[in-house]
């Protein structure tokens, strides 16, 4: 198989990998709920914890993580040495979050992709991953404003992103794209930030 077919292959396996809604499902097995009538409807880490607890939360956070995390080291591991081998790598990080983002089995109507763009930046830019990860903290402690913190560690990871490879990687634009999607997905909580009616989460 050429590198070209092999490259397609794994950024179609990549989109499907993202499309799995982990928050939807857990919510169903183990809350008896659709977490989309939930809250504030969302299919990510937030909402299933306002359904299920911090716990849950956690574990959706991890899942939703690792369904990008794994197909981007497995692409990287088949496309060693291959030609272009770093674009189609890309390729494959984008349509993971472009799976969670709309996923063919919830009717393209998927998450935010906060969770799933971490997992992409631990693989591709950990550095610039866990300055995000510190911005989420740091904002969300301050705060107690989900949004806030995703927000501002999704800055923290593309701004990382471009001082650790520069301008001239795909790795950096390929951030870039992620968080631009990100901060679209966004642009209810936006308003509510600015109007002051962001709701916080409870201690």
């Amino acid at each position: 198989m050429s590198p070209a077919a092999l490259g397609v292959l794994l950024v179609a396996a990549g989109y499907l990998s993202g499309s799995v809604p982990y928050g939807v499902v857990l919510a169903r097995l183990l809350l008896g709920v659709d977490v989309r009538k939930v809250g504030s409807g969302n299919i990510g880490a937030t909402n299933v914890a306002r359904a299920g607890g911090k716990g849950m939360g956690v574990v959706v956070v991890i899942l939703d993580a690792a369904k990008a995390m794994v197909p981007i080291v497995i692409a990287r591991r088949v496309l060693s040495g291959a030609p272009g081998a770093d674009v189609w790598v890309m390729g494959v990080a984008v349509a993971a979050f472009a799976g969670h983002l709309f996923p063919v089995w919830l009717r393209f109507k998927g998450g935010k992709g906060v969770a799933t763009g971490l997992g992409i930046f631990l693989v591709l830019a950990p550095w610039a991953a866990l300055a995000g990860l510190l911005g989420y903290v740091v904002a969300y402690a301050a705060t107690r404003i989900s949004s806030v913190g995703s927000l501002l560690g999704t800055s923290m990871c593309v701004v990382g992103g471009f001082l650790t490879y520069g301008a001239h990687s795909p790795i950096s634009w390929a951030g870039l794209v992620i968080g631009g999607l990100i901060f679209l997905r966004h642009q209810e909580n936006i308003r509510r930030l600015l109007r002051g009616e962001e709701k916080r989460m409870k201690v």
